[in-house]
């Protein structure tokens, strides 16, 4: 009898979570197994997002340099594929579980029930910036002004708001009536999509005086990557490039989120088929979308417009016509979809007794609410940190669990083992992780909390925390806490309540 007085205070809704995870929690059989072509094919397609034409753009506006975005994207994006292949995909193929199972294990089921409330928050969050971003294209072509974050607009006009509200409606409908069917529509028309990127990017070069190939790099450091902020832009470097490839997906990579993919992949190595949607998303992307903002920056201050808004539809507009503002819509739809499907089943964790379509349109509410906030798509790049910081140390659990625990003599597992609720190592090194690195930041970037700054070492004071550079301090951190705290759980552990073997 391990279940003990904590378990039984809470059965019903571990019951109810354990017949939600009736079939997850089994592993994947041999016959459902799938090769290269299949992940290849999904990475290229579900990094080619409507928010690639957003955070290229942030680049440009906070004022990097052009070595920083060829050199830290490339470092960055290695960086991001390499623990796709060697830290995501080997847990995969050997457990051949979800990631939602993997956390039940290390972390117990109430951490995961708040891990999932948290996630479908934040997807609906990302899911609501792409229907902002699809919202520009149908706004370009009526004639309605976007939102302009910089220019001081925070609400957009009532008729961008219905606009807004129509597109999300659609998409939120359309996740509620069927994910297959959307799937297959995704990927019709995701493969033309990098070549409009490409073509945007080298259509706008002339626009920014590129007449050779020889010409580019000197105006790639003068006109697009220029190493100066636009005004109300904070200044970001090197680290920054490298960070932000890095962490956009850290949840998925390093935070184990894709175990829930690789699964089905026949041998680990197809961890590598991430180079692909790395390579075309978050590095070609990036650039071009970086290239069409700068050409439709210098365009219109040519043209006598002080402060142009460099809108995902009035880039691609520039940079490739109505193919572009075609691109604009159906990356942002496309994204947003499977990111809102992916909430309400984040959702339905917490609320396992709720019908699908009712937490599909309820987290689409959500979703319509977040397009029309202009600060969303202004502050994109820091949403996607937070989200990686946040997520990663959970995930980083499930990696030393596996791979480290059995060298420190500690049990693997031990939630499930000891069918405890929560894992208080994992809410230690969960909350303490994020805690100390958001102070950090914090201290040198928000007003408020400078005052902690009296109270600390030097030292401490001297570092200058980047929000994308805090990823490794803030997985070490993590994992550090985690193993500690799991050392003393498991010393002081009642003999009388040993787990069971196996």
């Amino acid at each position: 009898m391990a279940t003990g007085h904590d378990h039984h205070s809470g059965s019903s809704l571990v019951d109810r979570l354990d017949a939600l995870y009736e079939y997850e929690r089994e592993p994947v059989s041999q016959d459902k197994l799938h090769g290269w072509k299949t992940f290849i094919a999904m990475f290229s397609s579900e990094h080619i997002a409507g928010t690639e034409f957003v955070l290229g753009v942030l680049l440009v506006q906070h004022g990097v340099t052009a070595f920083d975005v060829f050199a830290g994207l490339a470092l960055g994006n290695l960086l991001a594929v390499l623990s796709w292949a060697l830290m995501c995909a080997p847990i995969a193929v050997r457990e051949r579980l979800t990631v939602y199972w993997q956390i039940r294990k290390v972390a117990g089921p109430y951490l995961t029930v708040v891990y999932s409330g948290l996630f479908a928050l934040v997807m609906c969050l990302l899911a609501g910036a792409m229907v902002s971003v699809s919202t520009t294209a149908v706004a370009n072509t009526l004639g309605v002004d976007s939102p302009d974050y910089a220019a001081g607009d925070r609400i957009p006009s009532p008729a961008w708001i219905a606009i807004a509200i129509g597109v999300g409606a659609v998409i939120a409908v359309l996740a509620v009536l069927g994910f297959e069917k959307l799937a297959h529509f995704a990927k019709v028309v995701a493969p033309w999509m990098p070549f409009v990127f490409l073509a945007g990017g080298i259509a706008s070069l002339p626009a920014l005086g590129v007449s050779s190939l020889s010409d580019f790099w000197e105006v790639a450091n003068e006109k697009i990557w220029n190493g100066k902020p636009e005004k109300g832009y904070s200044q970001y470097g090197f680290w920054s490039c490298v960070g932000l490839a890095w962490l956009c997906n850290a949840c998925q990579h390093i935070g184990m989120g894709d175990v829930t993919i690789f699964r089905f992949a026949k041998k680990w190595q197809m961890g590598f088929a991430s180079a692909f949607g790395m390579a075309l998303g978050h590095y070609m992307a990036w650039i071009c979308s970086g290239i069409m903002c700068a050409a439709f920056m210098v365009t219109q201050r040519a043209a006598g417009v002080d402060a142009p808004n460099p809108t995902p539809a009035n880039i691609a507009m520039l940079g490739a016509g109505y193919a572009g503002i075609v691109c604009v819509l159906l990356a942002g739809w496309t994204t947003a979809n499977p990111t809102l499907y992916r909430a309400g089943l984040a959702f339905q964790v917490a609320t396992p007794n709720w019908r699908r379509w009712i937490v599909t349109l309820m987290a689409g509410v959500v979703m319509i609410f977040t397009a029309c906030i202009p600060a969303v798509i202004a502050n994109l790049d820091r949403i996607v940190a937070y989200y990686g910081l946040l997520f990663m140390p959970l995930g980083a659990f499930i990696f030393i669990d596996y791979w480290v625990f059995p060298r420190l003599g500690l049990q693997q597992n031990y939630a499930e083992k000891r069918r405890l609720l929560a894992s208080w190592p994992a809410a230690v090194g969960w909350l303490g992780s994020f805690g100390i690195c958001f102070l950090l930041y914090a201290k040198d970037n928000i007003e408020s909390f400078a005052v902690m700054k009296k109270y600390i070492p030097s030292w401490l004071d001297a570092y200058r925390a980047d929000l994308f550079s805090q990823v490794l301090p803030a997985w070490i951190i993590a994992v550090t806490l985690y193993a500690l705290c799991s050392l003393i759980q498991q010393q002081f552990a009642s003999p009388g309540r040993a787990p069971s073997a196996g």
